[in-house]
C-alpha cells in the first residue's frame, strides 16, 4: 500500500505552473529584444555640400607715431630760453630751446675777425703776385692761413648752432621737463616731439595669412576707446622674417589721424579675412572622436556606416573635412551617440525652436 503526501501534490503543480510562466516570459523577452534590435533609430542628418569657407582672425596691434623723438641737447649748458608751449604744433626748424652761448658767440667774433684780416691780406697779395712783389710760397702760406680761419669760423658757428635746439620735423610738443636756468647735458630730456598726423600700426599675423595680406591693401582698425568709429588705413610694409617660435610675421599699416584721436601706445584690433574657396564643411556635432581618431556616420541604404575622416580648419560650429567623405554624402549630426556601425536609422526632421519649446512644456 503506497502512501501519497497530500501536501506534495499541490507543490508539484505550483512548480510546474511557475516553470511554464518563466518559459513564456523568456520567450517574450527574446521576441522583445529581437524587435528592439530591428527597430530603426531616429537621427538627424545633413547632406554634405561644397561651401565657401572664410577664415577670419582678429589681430591686435600697437599704435605708434609716424615720427617720434626725445629732445635732448648736444652740449652741456644752462637753459636761457624756452620757446615752445606744451602741446604746441611746431614745424621743422622752429626754435624750441636756447642755451647759454655768450662765450661761444665771443669765440665766433674772434674767428670772424681773424678771417677778415687774413682774407684782406691774401687779396692784396694776389694783386702783387703779378708784379712778382711777393713770392708764390708766401702767397700759398697766406691762402692756407685764410682757409684755417674759415674753418675756425665754421666750427664756431656749429658750436653756436648746438645752443639753438630746433624741431627736427613737424609735430606736436609733449610735456616740458626743464625750466629756464636748468643745467642740462646730453642725457637730459627737455621734451618730446611726435608726428601723430599719421599713425603706424604694428600687428602680427599667422603665417597662414601671408597670402591674404599684401602691401597697399586697405584695412579697418577699431579701438575700445572709440567703439563706434572705424579707422581706415593701408598696409605699408610686411616684415621680411617670421618669428620661428610664434610662426607669425609683423605687419605695419599706416592710418591717417588728422583728428588726433589716436595716440601712440593705444591698442587697436584689425580683422582680416581669408577666402579659402569651396570646401567640404560639416557641423561639429557630426564628428565622433574615438581612440584618437575622428569619425562620422554616413547614412547608406538606411544604415549608419562609420567612416574615418581627416579634419581641417574650424569655424564657429563648423569644421572642414579634408578627406574621408565626398560631396553628397549624408552625415548624421544628431543621434550619433545612439548608433553603431550598421545600425538601422530613420532620418527625421530637426525640430524647430518652437517645437523644442513645446516639447519642454509637454505640449507635444
Amino acid at each position: 500500500m503506497s502512501f501519497v503526501n497530500p501536501i506534495a501534490v499541490p507543490v508539484v503543480a505550483a512548480v510546474a505552473v511557475l516553470a511554464t510562466i518563466l518559459m513564456a516570459g523568456c520567450g517574450e523577452a527574446q521576441v522583445s529584444a529581437g524587435n528592439t534590435q530591428n527597430r530603426a533609430i531616429s537621427v538627424v542628418a545633413v547632406r554634405l555640400e561644397l561651401q565657401d569657407l572664410v577664415d577670419e582672425i582678429q589681430a591686435l596691434g600697437t599704435a605708434g607715431a609716424n615720427e617720434s623723438v626725445q629732445i635732448t641737447p648736444r652740449i652741456a649748458s644752462i637753459v636761457t630760453r624756452i620757446a615752445f608751449e606744451e602741446g604746441q604744433r611746431v614745424k621743422r626748424g622752429d626754435l624750441l630751446v636756447e642755451l647759454e652761448n655768450s662765450e661761444i658767440r665771443a669765440g665766433l667774433a674772434v674767428a670772424e675777425a681773424a678771417l677778415s684780416e687774413t682774407r684782406g691780406l691774401y687779396n692784396r697779395s694776389v694783386s702783387l703776385a703779378s708784379t712778382q712783389a711777393i713770392s708764390a710760397s708766401n702767397l700759398e702760406q697766406l691762402q692756407a692761413a685764410m682757409q684755417v680761419n674759415e674753418a675756425q669760423v665754421e666750427a664756431a658757428k656749429a658750436r653756436l648752432a648746438n645752443t639753438m635746439i630746433r624741431a627736427p620735423f613737424n609735430g606736436r610738443i609733449g610735456l616740458r621737463r626743464v625750466s629756464p636756468g636748468s643745467f642740462v647735458d646730453t642725457s637730459t630730456v627737455i621734451t618730446t616731439l611726435d608726428d601723430t598726423e599719421v599713425i603706424k600700426l604694428d600687428f602680427s599675423i599667422p603665417e597662414t595669412f601671408l597670402g591674404v595680406v599684401a602691401e597697399g591693401m586697405n584695412i579697418v582698425a577699431r579701438s575700445l576707446v572709440y567703439p563706434d568709429q572705424l579707422f581706415v588705413g593701408r598696409v605699408a610694409s610686411i616684415d621680411t622674417r617670421l618669428d620661428p617660435v610664434a610662426r607669425s610675421v609683423q605687419v605695419r599699416a599706416i592710418l591717417p589721424n588728422l583728428d588726433g584721436h589716436l595716440k601712440p601706445g593705444m591698442f587697436l584690433s584689425v580683422n582680416l579675412q581669408r577666402d579659402r574657396g569651396p570646401v567640404l564643411v560639416a557641423p561639429e556635432t557630426a564628428i565622433v572622436p574615438e581612440r584618437g581618431l575622428q569619425h562620422v556616420y554616413r547614412v547608406v541604404d538606411g544604415k549608419a556606416v562609420q567612416q574615418e575622416v581627416t579634419l581641417g580648419r574650424r569655424a564657429p560650429g563648423l569644421v572642414e573635412i579634408v578627406a574621408g567623405v565626398s560631396a553628397g554624402d549624408l552625415l548624421i549630426t544628431e543621434g550619433t551617440h545612439k548608433v553603431r556601425d550598421g545600425s538601422l536609422v530613420e532620418i527625421v526632421e530637426k525640430p524647430s525652436a518652437d517645437d523644442r519649446s513645446q516639447l519642454a512644456d509637454g505640449k507635444l
